[in-house]
């Protein structure tokens, strides 16, 4: 049988969860995620952790912060004046807010701590500095 390798397209079904045990994603219910093997479609851990499986097989693997979203990196924090901030955007601690650069891409930030003169705003990705377990379920090799 044929065993997945870089550059395969695969299948697959997936929950992830936190350390924990919530789970933080799933294809449940879903159509399974399809992606190539070694394009960065897909954190790296998760990447690495098919190749060799053969369809139909399942596992759980555990990932390390650096083989998922990466360590949560302080140059990413940023404080900030509360009177640059538009006064119609609502300031609650775990709200998102959307930022666009000078290049007009868009990213969001979270709020991550008020004080009466700042706001602090976090870019890191919310599972940044978080070890991952995903149970991975290979359905094809497409």
């Amino acid at each position: 049988m044929a065993e997945a390798k870089k550059g395969d397209s695969v299948k697959v079904f997936y929950t992830g969860r936190l350390e924990d045990g919530i789970v933080f994603d799933s294809s449940e219910g879903q159509e399974p995620l399809e992606f190539t093997i070694g394009r960065k479609e897909v954190i790296p851990g998760f990447d690495q952790a098919m190749i060799g499986m053969q369809p139909g097989e399942s596992k759980t693997v555990t990932l390390s912060a650096e083989d998922a979203y990466g360590s949560h990196r302080q140059e990413m924090v940023a404080e900030v004046a509360r009177k640059d901030v538009p006064e119609h955007i609502e300031l609650v601690i775990g709200n998102y807010l959307e930022l666009t650069k000078e290049d007009g891409e868009t990213f969001s930030v979270l709020i991550s701590d008020l004080t009466e003169t700042t706001v602090t705003l976090d870019a890191n990705h919310p599972l940044a500095g978080r070890e991952l377990t995903f149970e991975i379920n290979l359905l094809e090799i497409v």
